[in-house]
């Protein structure tokens, strides 16, 4: 973008929960297990099977009811399970991600078991073999040997032992991929991850000679993190250009205190903040040298688990234009001065005080917020945040790194860390696998089919398949603006319809080739319930251009219930290589299909039609920023039908519950200044969906809109060249 409250409720329960209808005790059920997994034998000499199956996509013939689906039964948690209709025959089925040597299958039944069943193999879904067969199931824990290779394995029941239908707590299969040695977790962080401690000569001049690289190279290739272990640093001025993170490695930012300061200025822009994108800061304490720290950004630049104890100055030294961010799970002991800051989003932290509203200023749970004054001042204050979960960050345990992953909140308020250690699990560095530039997509689905997170170092990364994240809980963490780029028009990385999955931190930039998505969250259809544990995208951004030529029909697809989108930049360029109106073609930027999806700090820009759409339901957005497409060559290029332009940010008619809060929109049209947008939002009328806080602005009488949301909402034109917003405090 280089142009010039109330606490919220959980959405309702929308599936019943789990039926507990039979009578054996989990005292009972933890013996009988325990006792049958006695009788399993020892495995022969040689490599040891592993399981395959866990957090691998499961579908079945039928479901009970909402609470079991086939999910459920390859989630790893004994306390889930999937069951069928009642009756026969049914069938569970998963894909293992590709061809497998299966050696044994385990059947966890719950009291409603299959007295006669079948275990097939097939290496397409459709053909299938039968590796085992009986009709003298004994319900319980069953472990059935098997010999053959497969991609699917599944369970075909044939006769119930009851009246209910079939139903599993775990179906585990075991055996070896085909993909070769199997790759190792752990290892070194690369060349780009520059790791100090206070006794580490040389740190200024190394932070010095990679801020030279980086301060104006908006679309190079440099990538670098700056890690700091814990302990006290002093008469230090980490300067963060593009490209570079900064970040402390104890589990609380008060382990790792710099006396001095993390800067962001626009020296290199002639004092003009607003292309300082692609940087970020974590985990630290600072005691800046003047008692204000400056941190000068706009789109994809994250603050996150930071302790200033003084000051934040938003603005670039002489209080030139500044163009948004972001601040999370935070402390400011004095006050943030918001000063040219155009919009911003702060969520989940405490400040001394603000300063200024300018156009767009979005707080939920933030201690010390201002209250409430859209439209004018221009804040707007929810007292907590819905969900939220933090991104997960690496630390240090001893002399051992780990990830740590912080546990989810509801109706969160104030940092995870103010009352000591914040919650979440910590995962040693040896259950990732490093990956390092070079790395083919190859190697990391196998690392994925393995059972490793993945941890991208700093580096550019073409693949040419996608990126298969297929299991439940796994992490996918970039250092250093770690970016994928999408050979010959494939996807860059696709989510399965499972569990808790954690995307953070990397950079997903459009190959030349179009791609028809970059990033998906669930398959078409999917419709399991995630509400306990979402996946969650954060620090995640997309671009399309720029860098030079790149194509995509459509950025972010979200079709899993309950994703958390928390902070992303999903931005058509609109300078730098590569860029005209169909040059660099991206007809649609995100679309939400899941229900219940929460975005937290959406900024999505400069799409040839819709930049964000949504189907599903319950859906929530707090924070949006967007500019439509600068560079429309006339009014033709963006009709919808009848309609000029297409909206900013579109509900569809079929929604019949949905709320936003704190949402801005603005126009650039510098082909064509006599541009006319409808409206900036469109929505249906319906009781269940509700806009708080929305804004429309001309920059500069370039284009203009006629209305803010729907047909309500003043026109920019009386406005002239001043650019002035238009507003709407609550629709309808």
């Amino acid at each position: 973008m280089p142009a010039a409250a109330v606490p919220v409720a959980p959405p309702p329960a929308r599936r019943p929960p789990l039926t507990l209808r039979r009578g054996v005790t989990g005292a009972l059920v933890t013996a009988l297990v325990a006792a049958l997994l006695a009788l399993v034998p020892a495995p022969a000499a040689g490599a040891a099977p592993v399981l395959l199956s866990q957090g691998r996509p499961a579908t079945a013939s039928s479901q009970e009811n909402g609470g079991t689906p086939a999910a459920a039964a390859v989630d790893g948690d004994p306390g889930t399970r999937w069951s069928s209709a009642f009756s026969d025959p049914q069938w569970l089925q998963v894909d293992l991600g590709g061809p497998a040597a299966v050696s044994r299958v385990v059947l966890r039944w719950e009291a409603a078991y299959a007295k006669a069943y079948r275990i097939e193999l097939s290496a397409d879904g459709t053909n299938w073999s039968t590796a085992h067969s009986t009709t003298t199931g004994a319900g319980g824990t069953e472990t059935v040997p098997v010999t053959g290779t497969a991609r699917y394995v599944r369970m075909h029941g044939v006769t119930r032992a009851t009246g209910y239908g079939y139903s599993l707590w775990e179906f585990q299969v075991y055996g070896n991929g085909d993909g070769g040695p199997v790759l190792p977790g752990g290892g070194d962080l690369g060349p780009n991850v520059h790791v100090f401690d206070p006794a580490t000569p040389g740190i200024q001049a190394k932070l010095d000679e990679v801020f030279r690289q980086q301060e104006s190279a908006q679309f190079g290739s440099g990538r670098h993190a700056f890690l700091f272990k814990p302990g006290t640093y002093h008469n230090l001025n980490a300067q963060i250009g593009f490209y570079t993170q900064i970040a402390g490695l104890g589990l609380r930012p008060g382990d790792t205190t710099i006396n001095g300061d993390v800067t962001v200025d626009a020296g290199w822009f002639n004092g003009n903040a607003t292309q300082n994108f692609w940087r970020g800061a974590e985990g630290l304490t600072l005691n800046p040298v003047s008692g204000t720290n400056r941190w000068a950004v706009s789109q994809a630049a994250s603050f996150r688990r930071m302790h200033v104890k003084g000051g934040l100055n938003l603005a670039p030294n002489g209080y030139g234009w500044a163009s948004g961010g972001y601040i999370a799970d935070s402390k400011v002991d004095g006050q943030v001065g918001n000063y040219s800051q155009q919009q911003w989003y702060t969520r989940d932290s405490a400040i001394g005080g603000w300063s200024n509203s300018v156009w767009n200023q979005v707080f939920s749970g933030v201690e010390g917020a201002p209250a409430t004054g859209f439209p004018e001042p221009r804040y707007t204050t929810l007292a907590t945040t819905p969900i939220s979960r933090e991104k997960p960050f690496l630390h240090l345990d001893g002399n051992e790194y780990k990830v740590f992953a912080p546990a989810k909140r509801t109706n969160a308020r104030g940092t995870t860390w103010a009352n000591g250690t914040p919650q979440g699990e910590s995962i040693p560095l040896s259950r990732f696998y490093v990956v390092k530039p070079g790395t083919t997509a190859a190697t990391i689905n196998q690392a994925l089919a393995q059972g490793l997170h993945l941890l991208f170092t700093p580096g550019v990364y073409h693949v040419d398949r996608t990126i298969e994240v297929n299991r439940a809980n796994t992490i996918v963490l970039g250092l250093g603006l770690a970016t994928i780029i999408p050979d010959n028009g494939v996807t860059a990385m696709r989510v399965a319809d499972v569990d808790g999955v954690r995307l953070a931190g990397f950079l997903i930039d459009a190959g030349a080739v179009n791609s028809p998505t970059l990033l998906e969250i669930g398959p078409q259809g999917a419709a399991a319930d995630h509400a306990a544990n979402p996946t969650t995208v954060q620090d995640v951004y997309i671009r399309i251009g720029g860098a030079g030529p790149g194509k995509a029909t459509t950025s972010m697809v979200v079709n899993s219930d309950d994703t958390i989108i928390d902070h992303t930049w999903v931005w058509r360029a609109d300078h730098g290589d590569g860029v005209g109106w169909e040059t660099n073609r991206a007809d649609y930027g995100v679309r939400v299909n899941g229900d219940d999806v929460l975005a937290t700090g959406l900024f999505v820009e400069h799409f040839n039609k819709y930049d964000v759409e949504w189907y599903g339901e319950r859906g929530r957005t707090i924070f949006y920023q967007n500019e439509k497409a600068y560079d429309a060559p006339d009014q033709a290029a963006i009709q919808n039908g009848t309609t000029k332009g297409y909206a900013a940010y579109r509900v569809d008619d079929s929604v019949n519950t949905h709320e936003a809060w704190g949402l801005g929109s603005y126009c650039n049209y510098n082909v064509d200044p006599g541009i006319r947008q409808d409206h900036g939002f469109k929505t249906p009328v319906k009781p269940g969906v509700k806009f708080h806080s929305l804004l429309v602005v001309s920059l500069g009488g370039m284009g203009h809109y006629n209305h803010v949301i729907n047909e309500t909402g003043a026109s920019t034109v009386p406005a002239g060249t001043s650019t002035v917003p238009s507003t709407v405090v609550s629709f309808p």
